[in-house]
């Protein structure tokens, strides 16, 4: 166990629904154990507002998030880098955990099909913090 601390970056398309759901569970559940970066390849104005409610519905409230563009500087700075439907357009550094997680998009959704990425969502936060707990 070292006193280093996982870097993880979420990355899709507007960081609005996926991405941004991904890191506020990785917050709630690793607490301050990881450090936790979202940014979008072509971030919309506000966080999906059916994201919003379904991560309240868990607890945990994304409501003050902005989407961020993706910079080399933070896919450079973390350990993991996590896709989301971005495809090739996010840069690739040697050296980073590069996972992609098949997702439905939830842009224009309501909050009864937001749940299920959701859920799934939770389900790859999970085995990542099992993960990351092995190795840092």
């Amino acid at each position: 166990m070292s006193d280093k601390k996982a870097s993880v970056l979420f990355v899709c398309v507007h960081n609005a629904g996926r991405s941004q759901m991904a890191a506020g569970y990785l917050q709630a559940l690793a607490g301050d154990r990881v450090e936790v970066r979202s940014a979008g390849t072509a971030p919309k104005n506000e966080v999906n507002p059916s994201a919003v409610a379904a991560m309240l519905e868990e607890g945990i409230d994304i409501s003050t998030n902005t989407p961020k563009v993706l910079s080399d500087e933070a896919v450079k700075a973390s350990d993991y880098v996590i896709t989301m439907g971005c495809g090739d357009t996010c840069p690739f550094f040697p050296g980073k955990t590069y996972l992609d997680w098949v997702l439905d998009d939830p842009a224009g959704q309501g909050v009864e099909a937001v749940r299920p990425i959701r859920d799934k969502i939770r389900a790859h936060i999970e085995e990542l913090i099992a993960e990351i707990d092995q190795k840092f």
